[in-house]
């Protein structure tokens, strides 16, 4: 069986330099890590990964928790897109990743301290919050090595996060349709008790009130993040006596049952209603018509996370334990026309 100390003799190095490549130590030279990989490949050597983790005692392996079952989580490409950012650096950093759901706040925590105290993974990535939310306070009790994407609270000190301004992004998605014209603006949230939708509507309030607009209570609309809560909107809102001509929508997979919806009631966008929404995921510019979407950085909130995470797990520097990640507002069809043709 092919050694460290056999792949150290035909590469000309040390084991310790080989050892260094196989666990990606970054004072290895790109050159030198490619030349003993190469080597490893081949002579057919394969690191002995249990053996190795016994002996440092880690495990190379990030737990992520998934905040829906997966069958609805793997529906939003959001979600997608944020996998690819976490996989991208992790792989890169030598890192693989356990992907775990439960059905409950409870359940979440049970399986997270099985696998802290199980010492089966060496730090946790968590893909959303909660008001109030029991996974990120025990996360946060323990002292265990875990970031979150999204907004924890002050009193979460010792989680670091990884999110975007979402008050600010609302406020700008809401701004663009007041400069286009429109007074009677609508809002289709997420469930209320995540802390995205919250400042997400915080943010379309915020501009409503600085813009002197009313904001009547039958023309916000809680949902899921799923197309069906879109859809079941439009058929509350297009309904009402006094319709609102423009819409905030929480994320652009609501945003296409919104479209849905609209286009079965014979209504059309941006004639009859206007929209924006959030994640600029790839089909919101390919949809009929192509969705206006605040740009929230999905990837890179994903990279960011998997990168600040493995630092905090190898002792490195962490100069910022909060990043936000810029936002920016991605103006397509759904929410540009004149205001002089409307007739508001």
């Amino acid at each position: 069986m092919v050694t460290i100390k056999d792949i150290a003799k035909a590469a000309g190095v040390s084991p310790s330099t080989v050892s260094r490549v196989v666990s990606n130590h970054p004072r290895i030279s790109k050159e030198t890590s490619a030349k003993v990989k190469k080597i490893m490949e081949e002579m057919g050597y394969h690191p002995n990964v249990m053996a190795k983790s016994l002996v440092s005692k880690t495990t190379k392996t990030l737990a992520i928790m998934l905040p829906r079952p997966a069958e609805e989580l793997f529906q939003d490409f959001f979600f997608g897109e944020l996998l690819r950012g976490i996989l991208t650096h992790s792989t890169r950093a030598g890192y693989d990743m356990l992907l775990t759901t439960a059905t409950s706040a409870l359940d979440e925590t049970e399986t997270i301290s099985r696998l802290v105290f199980g010492r089966r993974v060496d730090g946790v990535i968590l893909l959303s919050a909660r008001v109030n939310d029991p996974l990120i306070r025990y996360l946060n009790e323990q002292d265990f090595p875990s970031i979150l994407i999204g907004r924890a609270g002050e009193e979460y000190s010792r989680v670091m996060t990884v999110n975007n301004d979402n008050i600010q992004a609302a406020y700008d998605a809401t701004q663009h349709l007041i400069k286009q014209g429109h007074s009677r603006i609508g809002f289709v949230s997420g469930p209320t008790n995540l802390t995205v939708s919250n400042d997400r509507m915080e943010g379309y309030k915020k501009a409503m009130r600085e813009a002197g607009l009313p904001m009547q209570s039958e023309w916000i609309v809680e949902g899921e993040f799923l197309q069906e809560s879109g859809f079941r909107a439009m058929s509350f809102i297009m309904g009402l006596p006094e319709r609102p001509t423009g819409l905030v929508v929480i994320d652009d997979v609501v945003a296409f049952g919104v479209l849905r919806g609209l286009t079965e009631i014979g209504y059309k966008v941006p004639d009859d209603i206007s929209l924006v929404s959030f994640n600029n995921i790839a089909l919101s510019e390919l949809a009929t018509p192509p969705i206006s979407s605040v740009d929230i950085g999905t990837y890179q909130l994903g990279y960011t996370a998997s990168q600040l995470l493995i630092r905090q797990i190898q002792d490195e520097p962490i100069h910022q334990s909060d990043v936000i990640i810029p936002h920016r507002l991605i103006v397509r069809e759904s929410s540009v026309r004149l205001a002089a043709s409307r007739g508001f």
